[in-house]
């Protein structure tokens, strides 16, 4: 069995990818696998370090302001289509699957043109214009929300749920392992930060300010600042004994073992993974991705009692009195976590896998 999967640019993107891969590769050990990913990309050094081969194509977006490099789009998009063709044409894959980002495009495209079966794993409650154009050449459509058939053709939606990274949602029995590796007191409630890799200013100058308070108020708190903000906060946390900055946080599933609360943005894979675990979550989408599917990632829990949204303009004024009231509030945080838990979709690795067989085996 010969598989190609196509696609990368954020975590969000390259954390699903390699989780269907590895499912592929434990349940059909000769499968040959192939990353297609774009040249620049943070893919091109995330899926050698899983294990896995990847090409690269010269692909590269529109950017947003005016700039002599969006000249280049066109000649760039042309190179990375005739390098698909060739790909597709030397790999010879049984199957083609798409995950989002710039190089699913092309990759897709080509592979449906030869007439190889495409699968289309789409993360978010709102898809991204690529793959709202690659649904009408595909097979089949995995989602992780309801409601797609809104962007998609219905007939070849599944529901699937997004893949998570097995070792990061598994909490059985770690709380205690994650008080002594966090140094926590057991008689305060913890609230866990989440800013994401590279940092979301918004949240940690919310955090900043609210810091202090949190403290006073009998709290403590685990800050992931990101790379950007780390100097700032450890300056602000100096004088505090119950606030911890980190600049990232690699041992996850310790994070959400102690958290009684999690504050996040709204990316589809920390959604999935809050829901996998069952925490309760403030979510406060950024603005700055495209199409602001951040918040309709977020909404499509908090419209059914799963999770609290903070607009990013209002987080500096409005996070710290959220935290403070669903930390004194443990009947609501009971209900947000079980209503998060409801949404859960275990396995989706597994499933997704099972729509490529059906496709193969046709």
């Amino acid at each position: 069995m010969r598989v190609i999967i196509s696609g990368g640019g954020t975590g969000g993107h390259i954390f699903p990818a390699v989780a269907i891969a590895k499912t592929i590769q434990k349940q059909y050990p000769q499968a040959k696998i192939l990353f297609v990913g774009a040249l620049g990309k943070m893919e091109m050094e995330k899926v050698p370090a899983a294990g896995f081969e990847i090409v690269g194509l010269p692909i590269v977006g529109i950017q947003r302001r005016l700039t002599w490099k969006n000249l280049l789009v066109p000649f760039k998009l042309l190179a990375s289509m005739l390098k698909a063709r060739r790909i597709i044409r030397e790999f010879k894959p049984d199957i083609a699957i798409g995950v989002g980002g710039y190089a699913s495009g092309p990759l897709l495209r080509a592979a449906a043109s030869a007439g190889i079966p495409t699968v289309i794993q789409e993360q978010n409650s709102f898809p991204g214009i690529t793959n709202r154009i690659l649904s009408k050449k595909v097979n089949t459509i995995c989602v992780a929300y309801p409601g797609l058939e809104k962007y998609f053709p219905k007939e070849k939606l599944v529901m699937t749920g997004n893949p998570a990274r097995p070792e990061v949602v598994d909490l059985q029995g770690k709380t205690d392992k994650a008080r002594e590796f966090f140094s926590l007191d057991s008689s305060r409630k913890t609230v866990l930060i989440i800013g994401g890799s590279l940092g979301a200013r918004t949240v940690n100058k919310a955090v900043e300010a609210a810091a202090k308070t949190w403290e006073e108020k009998g709290l403590q708190v685990i800050w992931q600042t990101g790379k950007g903000y780390v100097e700032q906060a450890k300056a602000v946390t100096q004088s505090l004994t119950h606030v911890q900055a980190h600049e990232f946080i690699r041992e996850m599933d310790l994070a959400y073992a102690a958290a009684d609360l999690v504050v996040s943005r709204a990316g589809a894979m920390s959604i999935s993974e809050l829901c996998l675990v069952g925490k309760p979550a403030i979510f406060i989408p950024s603005p700055n991705v495209s199409e602001d599917h951040q918040t309709k990632n977020a909404m499509a829990l908090v419209s059914r009692g799963a999770a609290v949204l903070v607009k990013d303009t209002e987080a500096e004024v409005e996070l710290c009195k959220m935290v403070l009231e669903l930390m004194s509030n443990d009947a609501q945080r009971t209900a947000l976590a079980a209503g998060a838990k409801s949404m859960a979709f275990d396995h989706a690795a597994e499933r997704i896998v099972e729509e490529v067989m059906k496709l193969i085996r046709v």
